[in-house]
């Protein structure tokens, strides 16, 4: 059996660049929106790739949960190009595109789940209560924007992370 270290490491990456996106966004709040636009569309444009790639090297091997992470890849990858040609566009509804990329991608991981029991119970919870937390704070945050605008990049750190 051969080991899976060719799929994390551009996880990895994502959330190290996540958790200095979070450093960075706590440490100066003031005037930030802009260049959060700029870093989640960065990060969407790697997710989506991300996501594209695990659907073309699982889709012969499994079945329905890797069509969800291609169109999940596919959304993000032009939410993310969104994001970074039109920044002022991205500004002004950034309060809505978020929490649909944070509950639709916590949507893409879920569908991943039988894939995560094969390393063990603990990831397996681990990964369906993160993703479930996921799904309940985009919903929050579609309820109140500004309030849950800084929660994503705690939760993401934590949730690109940890290996699915």
């Amino acid at each position: 059996m051969r080991r899976r270290s060719r799929y994390g490491w551009l996880e990895l990456i994502e959330g190290i660049l996540l958790i200095l996106l979070g450093i960075y966004t706590l440490c100066n709040p003031g005037g930030m929106l802009r260049g959060i636009t700029f870093a989640y569309g960065f990060l969407a444009v790697i997710t989506g790739i991300s996501d594209i790639v695990f659907y073309a090297k699982t889709e012969r091997y499994i079945g329905f949960g890797p069509t969800i992470a291609l169109v999940t890849g596919i959304l993000s990858l032009l939410a993310g190009l969104m994001l970074l040609m039109y920044p002022n566009a991205g500004e002004l509804i950034m309060t809505l595109l978020l929490p649909i990329w944070f509950i639709a991608h916590s949507v893409s991981r879920l569908t991943h789940i039988p894939l995560v029991r094969l390393a063990g119970k603990f990831y397996y919870y681990f990964t369906l209560i993160v993703n479930i937390l996921g799904i309940i704070l985009g919903c929050l945050m579609i309820i109140w924007p500004w309030d849950m605008l800084s929660v994503p990049l705690i939760c993401m750190q934590a949730w690109q992370m940890w290996p699915h």
